[in-house]
């Protein structure tokens, strides 16, 4: 591996205004009588013996964890309340979800926040360990897809996942896992409002009945539906998601069978552009694309079936079937044309999980994928940019894409001795795409249509790790894992003029890392160090043009902990430093790429702190948030930067009673002029403006 260069300087400053604030809070925690209090709260703490299902697909305290693992539990989820799920998710480290317009939104997970087809490939999204999306059909706003308002918790792995992942978990994966039926009959429904017309429902009701032999059903059913006006001009989002879960528990088979629907309307807010835009009372509020709007739909279903066919031998079964759609105006594009894409697919997840004498475990996995999808895209307005590098009025693409994944794997564990464990895993992954072009092939302005054709991709990846205890409060691991994903099908087939076809390979991301978790003087941790290197990166540069061979490398330390404090009192954070830098030179477009140059868009620093207070009957909480974003640059040649910023809100709720609690929240508590997002396109220094302080009050009704 090359080397990755640090400047000192730089480093210890960024190091320093990361973790003040978490050893401030720490110095609390080690106060006298601090450590006993533990026992004596409800507070936060990194539940480290709590079961995690996203690696095995089986319950694993997380401090037996081979690699890093965070989770966000149902009732944190509840407390949090989030418009959009990335309100949860940025609590986490590594993790820095920028939300745009509505429910648009780009991801990172140990990496820079990525775009177009990276954005949308270099991410697994999964319920209950079923991926939401098909690989080579992935959607760079995956998480409007999702159903977190009525959520039996999230789980979230940074860098490459485990041998059951394929394609796009490379950078990290989200598990989203659905709320089972409770063993007593129970109902909840919430309603909350805040300003600019935003209101949000969600409602639940479960019930489980006895069968013969033992065994019980359980049924679910969820809800939950939003409307926001927006609090900028000529915006808003509407949204409504429902789910059914029902489970079948007997002695020797279990069965969980989910169907999940999800629908988005939205007016969509472009950029302000223009320096500092984003703080220009006069700009901030507005909306250059008043036009813009993204409706979009996803329907799934999934039947987990797992069967004891011994004491030690177990079949488990998962088919599972999905539809979806979606068409948007491209308002962030010259000519902003119109994209409507569709898939529908069903594929069956299967595995044979062994257990061996001395504690060892052997998963044997077979998975098979079917897609047929399409995409068009068409300019209704005049041409622009007349020339060599016009995007002409019409048919911009026309195709179709029938896809075919096939993927054997292996995941062993092996007890070396009493507190070492061994993790070994091996996936390979066989990709067909059959491309059929329905307009005219060839050059357009800067438009490729290529013939009809084939690709066929295979890729090997490779895990192992090592899990020692040193004692009943330390764990240490290390882990190294290859990534990779094939190609979108957008990467494929839809070209611009000075690309070649076939060009786009696949991915590849090499991991190690190294981490500790723990307790100490009343503190549950983990922390780990992180390196990895990523070739054949796939990207469209600022001009719009796809560069197909990139380089990247990315290294870092992440942080995570939680301790109860005195008089009720609790802190949770965690705090992430990392440099994402380009391994390569590209200087033959307008955008100069620089080999150890920052990758735009990755912020050094992250940071979330939470300090909490529970009322000593337990009737009630309240929690003060520090979010942190650094400064990043805006584009490829470090030449303009973001300056970052700090955001402050305060959660509460209480229980009046057994039945009716009272919620709310105040966001942005100083309201801070900042930027959700901040990068530059094609008119030069853009943004989308961050929301303005904003309170939100509800009521939940249970029984």
């Amino acid at each position: 591996m090359s080397g990755f260069r640090f400047g000192p300087a730089e480093r210890g400053a960024a190091l320093v205004r990361l973790h003040v604030a978490l050893f401030l809070g720490l110095g609390i925690a080690f106060a006298p009588g601090a450590a006993d209090a533990v026992e004596e709260t409800n507070g936060q703490v990194l539940m480290l013996d709590e079961l995690t299902v996203t690696t095995t697909g089986f319950g694993t305290p997380r401090a037996t964890h081979t690699g890093n693992i965070s989770k966000i539990t149902g009732p944190e989820v509840d407390f949090i309340r989030p418009a959009q799920p990335a309100e949860a998710l940025n609590r986490l480290p590594g993790v820095g979800i920028q939300q745009g317009s509505g429910a648009e939104h780009l991801t990172a997970i140990r990496s820079p926040v990525l775009t177009g087809g990276a954005g949308a490939g270099s991410f697994l999204y999964l319920e209950d360990g079923v991926p939401m999306r098909a690989a080579g059909f992935a959607n760079v706003n995956a998480l409007m897809e999702a159903m977190d308002e009525v959520s039996g918790g999230i789980e979230v792995v940074r860098g490459p996942g485990g041998a059951r992942y394929g394609s796009n978990a490379e950078h990290g994966l989200i598990n989203f896992l659905s709320l089972s039926p409770g063993l007593d009959d129970d109902a909840e429904l919430t309603v909350w409002g805040g300003p600019h017309d935003f209101y949000k429902s969600s409602g639940t009701a479960s019930r489980t009945i006895a069968g013969e032999n033992g065994a019980t059903h359980g049924f679910r059913g969820s809800f939950a539906v939003m409307k926001d006006g927006g609090f900028r001009a000529d915006s808003g989002l509407e949204q409504q998601k429902a789910r059914l879960r029902y489970d079948f528990d007997a002695p020797d088979t279990r069965i969980a069978a989910t169907l999940t629907a999800v629908n988005t309307n939205q007016e969509t807010a472009g950029f302000v552009v223009g320096p500092n835009a984003y703080k220009d009372p006069a700009l901030y509020k507005t909306n250059p694309d008043p036009e813009a709007y993204r409706d979009a739909w996803a329907v799934r279903t999934a039947v987990r079936i797992e069967r004891d066919l011994d004491d030690d031998l177990m079949l488990v079964l998962t088919p599972y079937a999905r539809t979806n759609g979606m068409d948007f105006l491209m308002h962030f594009l010259p000519g902003q044309p119109v994209e409507e894409n569709a898939h529908w697919s069903g594929g069956v997840l299967s595995s044979l999980v062994t257990k061996l004498d001395g504690g060892h475990r052997l998963i044997f996995g077979f998975d098979a994928e079917y897609t047929d999808g399409s995409l068009t895209e068409i300019q209704e307005g005049p041409t622009v940019f007349p020339g060599p590098n016009e995007v002409p009025q019409g048919v911009h693409y026309d195709y179709t894409v029938k896809a075919l994944v096939l993927a054997p794997y292996i995941h062993s564990e092996w007890q070396l001795a009493p507190k070492t464990q061994l993790t070994a895993g091996l996936r390979f992954e066989y990709t067909r795409y059959d491309y059929e072009n329905h307009a005219t092939n060839g050059i357009f302005g800067r438009i490729q249509r290529i013939p009809s054709r084939i690709d066929e991709f295979g890729d090997v990846t490779p895990k192992i790790g090592i899990l020692h205890e040193f004692s009943d409060a330390a764990t240490g691991y290390v882990n190294i894992a290859r990534g990779t994903r094939a190609p979108q099908t957008t990467d494929l087939y839809r070209l611009q003029r000075l690309q070649v076809p076939n060009e786009a390979k696949s991915e590849k991301l090499d991991s190690i890392e190294v981490g500790l978790r723990g307790r100490w003087n009343g503190i549950s941790y983990e922390t780990n160090l992180f390196y990895m290197e990523k070739e054949n990166f796939y990207f469209r540069d600022a001009n719009g043009f796809n560069v197909s061979d990139g380089k990247t490398d990315h290294a870092g330390i992440e942080l995570e902990l939680a301790s109860p404090l005195a008089f009720g009192f609790d802190i949770a954070a965690s705090g992430t430093y990392a440099r994402h830098t380009y391994a390569f030179n590209n200087t033959a477009g307008s955008e100069i790429i620089r080999d150890g140059d920052d990758v735009d868009t990755a912020p050094r620093t992250l940071a979330n702190v939470r300090v909490g207070y529970t009322l000593p009957d337990s009737r009630g909480r309240a929690e003060l948030e520090w979010v942190h974003m650094g400064s990043y640059w805006m584009d490829a040649a470090n030449s303009v930067k973001y300056d970052g910023h700090d955001l402050f809100n305060l959660r509460a709720d209480y229980d009046l009673s057994e039945n009716l609690a009272l919620f709310g929240k105040l966001t942005n508590i100083f309201d801070t002029r900042y930027a959700d997002r901040a990068d530059v396109g094609f008119t030069g220094l853009r943004f989308f403006p961050g929301e303005d302080r904003g309170l939100y009050l509800g009521l939940a009704l249970r029984y």
